[in-house]
């Protein structure tokens, strides 16, 4: 079969590398895909906000699946569009997709339905907002309404720095209309855990686990990144809260949705913060998680293409997926400056070197016969272990090899004593 996957980051190269391993793949296209990905599919010129181009590019070459990788197709609603044009798409449809497109619809869904997140009130008037901040306790979360590319939370300890959120925000509208609803919750104190799961709207299989290391720098210090490193399982997350997970936040969420009129199906990623109470919801993301991505899949045994075509047919009842028993570190090597302003077009050296671990490409591409920088986050290392000890120290010792004008990455990713 034909499969055209959507986007051309690091998880784009998970999903890719995952699908290139399935017997019934014959071709790999991505649109745009980058310089890693160039070696195991086609890439192809297509922004991924270009639905249109895309639904004629998949029409045109006989796609036979297609699956969506970023965030921004699939709140602007390339499912539906696809859908109606007779090709199968992988991943949820607008209606779905706004539990990520919109903070706002989440945070009123889960308090519709009694599903546990933290307090909150929503203002779309600056002067509202602010006479709040004036008069609530702190430290409190500020978010964006809308799509923010992971950029839209602020953390704020008192009112000078709420105020200066909100003017980001509302006045200097560094989001965009994304910033046209600001919502303002409770802090959650607790370890942060991400939990994916496959659904076809009814049925609901989980995944391994995972833990995200946000902060650019060592020790979780300095501002919030798309994600500088990642474990999984998540060693925070036993069994039993799994189960707990299951049945007070995917399986309500999901009904919630139906409920509502609205069937979901693909990647549900639930954004964990492990309270004292219990688990409680700090976000959902419509799609895969990056860098989680790229340490969960390369865990999974069960053939990927099986499991997004029983989502697809409303048959995940009928499957079992199977995963191996063992741990998968990840650390992200980035751009100088990153996650502020950063330079681009430097050649990366070593990638030929590495040999205990998996290279995911993210900012690269392919300029002169060389792969170059392109992005913030430019490349993932990922490793896998028996142990989180033994698969980070193939991460670390391949990682060396690397290199590349301003490289900089964590290099507390998985420490003994986080695990």
């Amino acid at each position: 079969m034909k499969v055209l996957v959507i986007g051309g980051g690091g998880r784009e190269h998970a999903i890719v590398h995952k699908l290139s391993q399935s017997p019934k793949v014959d071709k790999i296209y991505c649109a745009p895909g980058n310089a890693g990905i160039g070696l195991l599919a086609e890439c192809v010129d297509i922004k991924v906000g270009d639905i249109e181009k895309l639904k004629e590019f998949a029409i045109k070459n006989d796609i036979d699946l297609t699956v969506v990788g970023p965030e921004m197709p699939l709140v602007q609603g390339i499912v539906d569009e696809f859908e109606k044009a007779g090709l199968k798409i992988f991943g949820p449809n607008k209606g779905a997709a706004a539990v990520e497109g919109s903070k706002y619809f989440t945070k009123q869904l889960l308090s519709k339905y009694n599903i546990p997140t933290g307090r909150f009130k929503a203002f779309d008037k600056y002067q509202e907002a602010l006479k709040f901040l004036k008069e609530t306790w702190y430290p409190v979360v500020m978010k964006a309404d809308g799509l923010a590319q992971g950029k839209g939370v602020f953390i704020v300890k008192d009112f000078i720095e709420a105020k200066e959120a909100l003017d980001l925000m509302m006045k200097k509208r560094i989001f965009g209309a994304s910033g046209d609803i600001v919502i303002i919750e409770e802090m959650l104190f607790g370890k942060e855990a991400s939990v994916f799961a496959f659904t076809d709207g009814e049925n609901i299989l989980p995944m391994v686990s995972a833990m995200d290391y946000k902060k650019i720098y060592e020790g979780d210090k300095g501002p919030n990144t798309g994600g500088m490193g990642s474990i999984a399982p998540n060693p925070y997350l036993e069994e039993e809260t799994l189960k707990e997970v299951m049945e007070s936040i995917l399986k309500p969420v999901v009904k919630a949705l139906q409920k509502e009129g609205i069937v979901y199906k693909g990647v549900l990623y639930a954004g964990l913060m492990l309270t004292k109470e219990g688990p409680k919801v700090l976000e959902f993301n419509a799609r895969f998680g990056d860098p989680e991505t790229q340490v969960v899949l390369p865990l999974l045994k069960t053939d990927l293409i099986d499991i997004m075509e029983a989502t697809i047919e409303g048959k995940l009842d009928k499957i079992q997926i199977e995963w191996e028993d063992k741990k998968a570190v990840c650390a992200v090597a980035v751009s100088n400056g990153y996650p502020g302003e950063y330079q681009t077009g430097f050649e990366i050296t070593g990638l030929e070197k590495v040999k205990e671990a998996f290279v995911y490409h993210a900012g690269t591409v392919l300029k002169d016969g060389k792969i170059v920088t392109s992005g913030g986050r430019v490349l993932a290392v990922t490793s896998i272990g028996d142990s989180y000890e033994e698969a980070r120290e193939k991460v670390y010792r391949e990682i060396k090899k690397i290199r590349f004008e301003g490289m900089y990455y964590r290099k507390d990713i998985a420490l003994v004593s986080q695990v």
